[in-house]
């Protein structure tokens, strides 16, 4: 909450806009996606609802707002964690496994920017204007040059696939993420029947090993002439 009743300069206006993204995000971390409204969200920075879409035009663009905050955390944390896990005199081949078991751990801690990545494209995405619907896109690319730039330089043999590989990694996060976290009825099928487990996912492994395919896949791709 803020300590003024009406935002008048750009300093405060600035200042309640901040008080509205920080308080989405403590939301984030105690329910999923689905249950944000910005009824509660109204609620929780008191202010009316109207008023918080002075700031902004959605829940979506609230929530893209913070897709791109965490994503650039990430991206910052990134290049001291790849330093430390990944081998530069190993193989190509050594070097790609750990590549991706570097970006799958990095993840496994940042349980909001898997939500919000899982939820990009099929949800946040939309009820947003086309103005920022196009400044989240250039976040986005902005980051996915970041992590491509990072990828070439511990993998020089991706070539010109680095960005083609950082995008389909960002979609195998969302995608893997999703399957992870199976619905109540799901866990309650799997305890009924054991034989299903084999079909529950762990997401980092399962996150790893994806990553891994689709970067020797791309240095394969890579080769040909």
């Amino acid at each position: 909450m803020t300590n003024f009743q009406r935002a008048r300069s750009e300093e405060q206006r600035e200042v309640r806009r901040r008080a509205i993204l920080d308080t989405a995000a403590a939301m984030l971390e105690e329910m999923p996606i689905g249950e944000i409204s910005l009824n509660e969200l109204s609620r929780r920075v008191g202010l009316a609802k109207s008023n918080v879409l002075r700031y902004f035009e959605s829940r979506e663009a609230i929530l893209l707002e913070l897709l791109d905050r965490a994503w650039r955390q990430w991206v910052a944390d990134l290049p001291a964690l790849a330093h430390a896990g990944v081998d530069q005199d190993a193989p190509v081949s050594r070097r790609a496994e750990q590549f991706a078991a570097v970006v799958a751990g990095s993840l496994a801690q940042r349980r909001v920017l898997c939500d919000l990545l899982s939820a990009q494209a099929g949800v946040l995405e939309h009820n947003v204007s086309p103005q920022v619907a196009a400044r989240h896109k250039r976040a986005a690319v902005a980051n996915v040059v970041d992590v491509s730039a990072l990828a070439h330089r511990h993998l020089p043999e991706l070539g010109d696939g680095a960005p083609q590989l950082t995008a389909a990694m960002i979609m195998a996060v969302g995608a893997v993420w999703t399957h992870a976290r199976p619905s109540p009825a799901m866990l309650a099928a799997y305890e009924a029947d054991p034989s299903l487990t084999a079909f529950k996912l762990d997401f980092v492994t399962a996150l790893r090993e994806m990553l891994a395919t689709l970067t020797a896949g791309t240095i394969a791709r890579a080769s040909l002439p």
